[in-house]
């Protein structure tokens, strides 16, 4: 018969970090919180890049834009796990019975290969980025989603703005590439001046749901805005 273990003998089972010369309280708190990460071990367990990776496994249960042959943008996919998530989902590699899809991941950063998807390394943010994307992309898409976030600051309301003009600057290529029924994606962080971008997708899609996922850290201020049902291009 195995041996009960007390509730304190669980607990005394967490990692913890001891300070170590040079690193700031802040890095050993973070060092910590990685450590006694669930996700953080799941992700090291399945294979996947990184914790990331479960938010938009989530959202795709709930929601379900991540279809069979649909064809995928992913911006600021570094290190890669929502392509490693969206590739089989997808089909893009075109190993299940049904239609193939296909991945597209772009990224700032340098991103190791992932097989069944195409990475390129862009600034989405510099001019004609965004018409190296649609060339890239070769047609219409079905899902473009966004995990980008710019360098913290430290200033919480830059942060934020920062963030949201990412976000605004993904969604404009979403009403410029998707099909009409399309689904958009992103991450934004809560703090009100994201208003305007709620407003813009809800004239555009036919849903608009702001979500934060349960591999998203409660302690963390990012949300989740699920567009769906993209209403075509405007005459």
């Amino acid at each position: 018969m195995a041996k009960k273990t007390s509730g304190r003998g669980q607990r005394d089972l967490r990692v913890k970090v001891k300070s170590a010369r040079g690193r700031k309280l802040s890095s050993t708190r973070w060092l910590e919180r990685q450590l006694n990460d669930p996700y953080v071990r799941r992700a090291r367990d399945e294979g996947y890049r990184g914790r990331a990776a479960f938010k938009i496994m989530e959202l795709d249960d709930k929601y379900g834009f991540l279809k069979q042959g649909a064809r995928v943008v992913d911006l600021g996919c570094a290190p890669g796990g929502w392509c490693q998530i969206a590739v089989p989902r997808v089909n893009a590699l075109g190993d299940q019975p049904g239609p193939q899809g296909s991945v597209l991941g772009i990224d700032l950063q340098e991103i190791e290969p992932i097989p069944g998807a195409e990475l390129h390394q862009l600034d989405f943010m510099e001019d004609g980025a965004d018409d190296k994307v649609k060339a890239w992309l070769g047609g219409a898409a079905d899902v473009v989603m966004s995990d980008m976030a710019s360098s913290s600051s430290g200033h919480k309301q830059t942060d934020h703005l920062r963030i949201v003009a990412l976000c605004e600057a993904a969604a404009e290529l979403a009403f410029d590439v998707l099909e009409p029924g399309g689904t958009f994606v992103a991450k934004v962080l809560a703090g009100g001046a994201e208003s305007g971008l709620q407003m813009l997708l809800k004239q555009r899609f036919d849903k608009v749901v702001n979500v934060k996922p349960p591999a998203s850290r409660s302690d963390s201020s990012e949300k989740f805005v699920v567009a769906t049902g993209f209403r075509g291009t405007e005459d």
